[in-house]
């Protein structure tokens, strides 16, 4: 048996998908929702702060925030061969946030891209194994996409 946690952050973030048949194709921006899924076993060992948990979920928070929520939370995230949208953000200074990434900055492609950020960072305490098994992506509330290992 084992046990598994989810934790998640929201961010504000624009994108678009510039090959798109449909509106997605404009650039435009969702309350997006990472939320990391944990599996392990329970620390056991008595009397340390996570005793009874897998890990605390304000270490999970805090994990989310700085490697998912600060890079991508009121940026633009662009992908690398869409030159309009490139141009685009560089019009706007120095100081927009603007994020490049090697993919298309679908639901899909975040959901492996906040897997893959947040994967090392998921550490095992106090001899009992973690592992980060999913991360899901939430873009609208009716549409989520999810990475599993």
């Amino acid at each position: 048996m084992t046990t598994t946690i989810r934790r998640y952050i929201e961010t504000d973030t624009g994108h678009r998908v510039p090959n798109h048949k449909s509106k997605c194709k404009h650039m435009h921006g969702h309350r997006y929702r990472f939320e990391a899924e944990i599996e392990g076993d329970v620390v056991t060992q008595r009397g340390v702060s996570d005793e009874g948990m897998l890990m605390d979920f304000s270490d999970i928070s805090h994990l989310l925030t700085v490697h998912i929520h600060d890079v991508i939370d009121h940026a633009f995230v662009v992908y690398e061969g869409d030159e309009a949208a490139k141009a685009a953000c560089k019009l706007m200074g120095d100081d927009h946030r603007t994020v490049v990434v090697s993919f298309i900055p679908t639901a899909e492609n975040l959901a492996r891209w906040a897997f893959e950020t947040l994967e090392p960072h998921i550490k095992t305490t106090y001899g009992n194994q973690l592992r980060l098994v999913a991360m899901h992506c939430r873009e609208t509330p009716k549409s989520v996409a999810s990475w599993r290992i």
